[in-house]
């Protein structure tokens, strides 16, 4: 068995989508339909190493359109796969039918009696509903380690738990009620009073079956015992029969079987979760063994002692945790042989109960044997480290794994005393099958483990090796008495070891569950349950070598919800998997299919990426697709266009200008008349080349001018945007702002004689013009040397993507850069007047100000300035990216869009951010004048 996707025929061969059922789905959903085949081949992979590729995507806007499109689905024997955050593991998220999306249309998150409760649509991650949900002390029960990408509706659908929720707080437990969509296109609330009498009324067969089903499992001891056995560990294979068991009206046990039923029962439009109390106040350890033995001996009285997370790592873990730059010294000096840890954490309400939790640990921890200090930590910096040793084991591993190959990040629970021998044995599995770099880590406190190791799906023996390992590793964890999934959901990856777990009677129940509710198997086929043997080894991916920059992507989703043009065109993750599909069919000889997504490609992953660098900052191997843009953009750059601006580079000074009259020129005349020239224009020249000009824009700016000093404290480096764009409402503009608020606190910075015609590079970079770059370096590197004194000197920047920007082109030079606010805080705000302070101020922080970890300061600044500081939970990326939000202003429109409306919902005094182009991505979106923070802070401290 070689090639393993979803295609048949002759290699490379992918059907064409079929107009008729195109256009009977947009009968159901009209302009819902996507199928070319960029779309479908980008939402064929997914978090898991399955790969079908669908027959259409839909993204329905509303549980009335998605009971239409089940409808359609029943009558003409569509099988679909909904599909939200797309981090599952197991392959519960692809298919070969119809793929629903359900993130995009489906984000609302209500907060219900103060956040005891809240209700949500299941395409809102679990970092969106716990932002809101923290204002008021709480959080979701469920808190899996994908929390920032996946969504309400994975979580419902795998039953999520996570590291510190236990089985008391996982999704089976928490949840209050759904609204649910059932096959038939029936839609039921199932938390309405007569909740119950409905479902006997619209649906009687189902009402009637589920009360026999009830009777049959309460009436069967053994399966009575069964289901206490195996749902007192952390569960999530097969149908949650335990619902017949905890509950007794038909529409409860419904409510329960459809959690972590993967989408093979009904679409859940709603989830109402009971949320529990957050506690903000912790203190970490990470406690050394010298072995496996010694660590899984010391669970019961750890648990006993009330730690909220006790996470294991084997030796391996250690060693390869030892190779981070982040490491604790404690472990970078230890030798590791065959040690074990674990990390712990108490997580507490208020720090006087922390306090007392670390005092009386103390003699707990003193009597343990342990190989290492064992002391825990209050201190932020010392628990971020700490807890990097863990969460950074899958980029550790997945990162450096060899091309070409997937990493598998699996997972099992056995009762907790048996945790040392399965350990030991799955251990001596990795060796014997050739698994080297093997690591075995998770919850130890509830015999939850995961381990990671990586394989080649391309290689017939490697496909063989994994075979005989998964059935080696079934016979160890049922042996003792464990389920073959705890967090990660059956999916196709264990669906055909069901009936070996439960036995043919459970097993039969949920056969029987299955077709009660889903009469003509559409729903996801071929998951949780399966004839087939071999489903869980058909429709392997592979993953064939393709760049460099992206060549390490697990597919994993993690930058998606960060991605500006995630709800436009498509995300990091898709951009990479198409690069690998479109080198898969030349390969493989399919030039016209190659060919279809390149030019599809161009608009869709390359004029739409705003190269803003987010999705860095939420990749577990940490990834930024926008180098992989810039190079493809670079590589089309023709010789004259290099010229152009390899001169622009040269007469920067006059290039800015120019624009600043030129939009001052805008103004002059009749808005019909720029805006004619500029549609023109781009008729002619295309979209990348003439920006979109309207009437927001601003008029032209002003001239930067030198500032001489004999004894500065900073070199000033005005950004070039105050010379193209004019400050907002006749304000004085952050560079005059900067400037005044300096001569305020008495203190001196040095502006050099050259300024105008400096730039930090970033339009050429984003845009892949190497030359001009080079250019500009070459005149920029002088200068600031000069003007630094050598680099005695910081460098002060006033616009986040320009700090950026110089930090880059400096890197070499020794040369400290600053941004402006970072250094207003510092240095000016100790020595300012106290401000008059405004009630209130909406902020908008950067891809830049988030990247330079500059979001702490701004805070702090606007603070000093404005009573009330809101920032929309929100908020992400404008997408204006410089030029881009004029080259395409449909990018920065679909970004800003869920920001723009929790904008007006607040009635704030002021609209700050921190980058000139940000604030005028903000302005044309929610029709607010946004000006930077320093403008408002001069403004609030002037002298009466």
């Amino acid at each position: 068995m070689n090639r393993t996707d979803s295609r048949s025929g002759q290699p490379g061969s992918l059907p064409g989508a079929d107009p008729g059922l195109v256009a009977t789905l947009e009968a159901a959903v009209p302009g819902a339909v996507a199928a070319r085949d960029t779309d479908r081949l980008a939402f064929a992979h997914d978090a898991s190493h399955y790969l079908l590729v669908p027959r259409a995507v839909v993204t329905p806007r509303d549980a009335s359109q998605l009971a239409g499109l089940l409808r359609t689905s029943a009558a003409h024997g569509l099988p679909l796969t909904f599909r939200s955050g797309g981090t599952s593991l197991s392959g519960q998220a692809t298919g070969d039918g119809l793929l629903v999306d359900t993130r995009r249309h489906f984000r609302d998150i209500d907060l219900l009696d103060d956040g005891a409760r809240v209700r949500v649509q299941p395409g809102a991650t679990v970092r969106a509903v716990n932002a809101r949900l923290a204002r008021h002390g709480r959080k979701l029960g469920p808190d899996p380690a994908s929390e920032t990408a996946c969504t309400i509706g994975g979580v419902v659908a795998n039953n999520s738990s996570g590291m510190a929720c236990g089985t008391e707080h996982n999704t089976y437990r928490t949840l209050e009620s759904a609204v649910l969509v059932l096959p038939s296109g029936t839609v039921l609330d199932t938390g309405a009073p007569d909740a119950d009498d409905r479902l006997k009324a619209l649906e009687p067969e189902i009402h009637a079956g589920l009360l026999r089903l009830r009777d049959r499992v309460r009436g069967h001891p053994a399966s009575v015992e069964a289901i206490r056995r195996l749902y007192s560990l952390k569960n999530t294979m097969g149908y949650g029969v335990n619902s017949f068991v905890d509950h007794t009206r038909p529409v409860d046990i419904l409510t329960h079987l459809v959690i972590g039923s993967e989408g093979t029962l009904a679409f859940v439009a709603e989830a109402t979760f009971r949320t529990v109390a957050s506690h903000p106040h912790a203190a970490t350890g990470l406690l050394t063994f010298p072995d496996l033995a010694a660590a899984t001996g010391a669970l019961p009285e750890l648990v006993a002692a009330g730690f909220t997370t006790v996470e294991l790592l084997d030796s391996t873990s250690l060693r390869v945790a030892q190779r981070s730059p982040q490491v604790t010294a404690q472990l970078r000096d230890l030798r590791v042989r065959e040690h074990a840890a674990l990390l712990v954490e108490y997580q507490e309400p208020t720090v006087e109960r922390r306090d007392q939790r670390i005092a009386d640990a103390k003699p707990l921890l003193t009597s343990l044997p342990l190989a290492t200090d064992g002391s825990l930590s209050s201190d932020s910096d010392t628990r971020t480290a700490l807890w990097h040793i863990r969460k950074g084991l899958y980029a550790a591993v997945a990162g450096a794994r060899p091309s070409g190959t997937t990493a598998l990040l699996e997972d099992i629970a056995v009762p907790v005393d048996r945790l040392l021998p399965t350990c030991r044995t799955l251990t001596g599995l990795f060796d014997s099958h050739g698994y080297t770099d093997g690591v075995i880590f998770g919850h130890a406190r509830d015999g939850n483990i995961h381990f990671l190791l990586n394989e080649n799906f391309d290689r017939p023996e490697q496909l063989r090796r994994y075979l005989a390992f998964t059935d080696e590793l079934v016979d160890l964890v049922l042996g003792e008495g464990g389920t073959l999934k705890a967090e990660h959901g059956t999916g196709r990856m264990m669906a055909p070891y069901v009936r070996r777990q439960y036995g043919d009677e459970l097993y039969d129940v949920m056969r029987e569950t299955k077709r009660l509710l889903d009469p003509h198997g559409l729903l996801n086929p071929g998951i949780m349950l399966t004839d087939d043997d071999t489903v869980h080894i058909s429709h392997l991916k592979s993953t064939p070598t393709v760049e460099s920059e992206v060549d390490r992507c697990v597919e994993c989703g993690y930058c998606e919800p960060v991605c500006p043009s995630q709800d436009l065109t498509t995300s990091p993750r898709r951009r990479i998997v198409l690069r690998r599909e479109i080198s898969r069919a030349r390969t493989e000889g399919d030039t016209d299919l190659a060919d279809r997504l390149e030019r599809d490609y161009q608009y869709d992953a390359l004029d739409t990426c705003a190269v803003d660098g987010l999705c860095r900052t939420a990749c577990p191997v940490l990834i930024d697709t926008g180098d992989l843009t810039r190079r493809l953009r670079a590589e089309q750059r023709g010789r004259a266009e290099q010229v152009v601006w390899t001169s622009a580079a040269r007469h920067w000074d006059g290039v800015t200008r120019a624009a600043a009259g030129a939009l001052d020129l805008a103004h002059a005349v009749p808005d019909a008349l720029p805006a004619t020239a500029t549609r023109a224009g781009r008729a002619l020249l295309g979209d990348e080349t003439v920006p979109a000009w309207t009437p927001d824009l601003p008029g032209g700016g002003t001239r930067r001018q030198p500032r001489p000093s004999a004894h500065p404290r900073a070199v000033y480096l005005p950004a070039c945007l105050s010379t193209m764009f004019a400050p907002a409402d006749d304000g004085p503009g952050v560079r005059d702002a900067f400037l005044a608020l300096c001569d305020r606190a008495g203190i001196d910075v040095r502006v050099p004689g050259q300024i105008a015609s400096l730039c930090c590079g970033t339009p050429w970079k984003s845009k892949g013009l190497a030359s001009g770059y080079d250019t500009m370096r070459d005149r920029v590197l002088p200068a600031v040397r000069d003007a630094t004194d050598g680099g005695a000197l910081p460098v002060v920047v006033d616009a986040t993507s320009c700090t950026e920007g110089f930090t880059l082109m400096l890197a070499d030079e020794g040369i400290e850069v600053i941004d402006a606010v970072a250094f207003t805080d510092a240095q000016l705000l100790p020595l300012l007047p106290d401000a008059r302070r405004v009630p209130s101020v909406v902020l908008h922080p950067t891809c830049s100000s988030t990247q330079l970890g500059l979001n702490p300061a701004l805070e702090r600044v606007a603070s000093a300035a404005a009573h009330e500081i809101i920032v929309p939970d929100d908020w992400s990326c404008c997408a204006f990216a410089g030029d881009r939000g004029l080259l395409h202003p449909e990018l920065t429109a679909s970004a800003t869009a869920a920001e723009a409306s929790a904008v007006r919902e607040h009635d704030a005094t002021a609209h700050v951010s921190v980058n000139r182009t940000c604030e005028l991505g903000m302005t044309r979106a929610t029709g607010r004048p946004y000006r930077h923070v320093l403008e408002l802070l001069e403004e609030t401290t002037r002298p009466k």
